[in-house]
């Protein structure tokens, strides 16, 4: 793999940590601004928004700059927003810095479009699980590091933390990406059309689905997992970082098997494992080693869709690949938002040690949506040595 793509997955880990650490300390957050919890946890919503919405618009108004330019604003708007948010002494002031993040999150797709042009076809899937590695690798690093120092010290240090890595970030961008990298930018040319063909849009409402049955649980999983198994806040914590390792490995094992096997018969295979261990998880109540076991192997299909999906939108339409995949991280954001508003309208009804039950329709509709197209774009010609040296230049 071309050695700047590990620098994008070390940008998405600061980028990740530093969008996800916000619901490890919403506490001490919501007590220091003077608000309640519910609305300092408004300040995630925030970012979603800004990244689901804006991020597309300006990733359009960047389309004609180039690559390294469009990256470095973005990593200077993040960078931006997060000192906003570590000197916010007021909600505003916090939810100001983070729509300027969500803006900077632009970088994902930018780096990811970059991604998909440096590499022949047949690695795709192993380029832009690279890529995405360090978002996960975010909630088993950034994020838990993150609300330790949160809660031992104040809420502003872990973002002052990730203000700092978001300006080493910027100026490790500026220093390695090279000024002339070969990679198409977004446009708005063609686009309709584009969003009117059923494969495209299979895709993008693939991810929509799958990600309202993640978060549909995952948004309540600190009572999912008390009401499954109670634990102490110290097995709560580990539970949860080796879901996040189980997701890493998903990361990489999907994007693995997407170059080996093809994008449908991996998103098969993983919807159907997340299905089945969504309708399993109830079932380990009361034993810790079993909803562990179920939590592992929901991880690891679960972020193992992200490279497939990544993939079939780059081979379906190359030269709009950054457009397509940030309007993917878009259906990801609303399905995210989405998903906790089901979650939170089923929790009384169904309880929380059942509610993983309530992704189960979701992930039927996404299997709907994948068994329903059955064509995919035509195969792409492996790029010569020559013309990746060229990308790579």
């Amino acid at each position: 793999m071309p050695r700047l793509l590990w620098l994008f997955s070390c940008v998405n880990l600061v980028i990740g940590s530093g969008a996800f650490v916000i619901g490890g300390i919403l506490a001490p957050m919501a007590q220091d601004l003077g608000v309640s919890v519910p609305a300092a946890g408004q300040a995630m919503t925030a970012y979603a928004l800004a990244t689901a919405l804006l991020a597309p618009i300006l990733l359009l108004a960047t389309g004609n700059w180039s690559r390294k330019r469009a990256l470095l604003l973005a990593l200077a708007l993040f960078a931006a927003g997060n000192l906003l948010c570590a000197w916010a002494s007021s909600m505003a002031a916090l939810m100001a810095g983070r729509v300027l993040m969500g803006l900077g999150a632009v970088f994902t797709p930018i780096a990811a479009g970059i991604a998909v042009a440096l590499v022949e076809p047949a690695r795709r899937g192993q380029a832009l699980a690279l890529t995405f590695l360090g978002i996960s690798l975010s909630y088993v690093i950034g994020v838990p590091i993150g609300t330790w120092l949160g809660l031992a010290f104040d809420w502003h240090t872990p973002i002052w933390l990730f203000t700092a890595l978001a300006v080493l970030a910027l100026g490790a961008a500026a220093l390695w990406v090279p000024a002339d990298i070969c990679a198409p930018g977004a446009s708005f040319e063609g686009l309709p059309a584009l969003l009117a063909r059923r494969d495209v849009l299979s895709v993008l409402l693939l991810t929509l689905a799958y990600f309202i049955a993640i978060f549909a649980v995952f948004s309540y999983i600190g009572p999912v997992l008390q009401a499954l198994a109670p634990m102490s806040r110290d097995l709560q914590s580990l539970t949860l970082a080796l879901f996040g390792a189980s997701g890493v490995a998903g990361t990489l094992l999907g994007g693995v098997a997407n170059d080996r096997f093809g994008p449908r018969r991996t998103l098969l295979l993983q919807l159907s494992v997340l299905g089945l261990t969504m309708a399993l998880l109830p079932l380990t109540r009361g034993s810790w080693p079993l909803l562990m076991l179920t939590l592992l192997v929901w991880g690891t299909a679960g972020f193992g869709m992200m490279a497939p999906q990544q993939s079939r939108l780059a081979t379906l339409a190359p030269a709009q690949a950054p457009m397509l995949l940030s309007l993917n991280t878009s259906m990801l954001y609303l399905g995210t938002a989405a998903g906790a508003v089901v979650g939170g309208a089923l929790a009384d009804r169904l309880g929380f040690a059942q509610l993983a039950w309530a992704g189960l329709p979701f992930v039927a509709i996404g299997l709907a949506i994948l068994l329903a197209v059955h064509t995919f774009a035509p195969a792409v010609a492996p790029l010569s040595p020559s013309d990746l040296e060229e990308k790579a230049r």
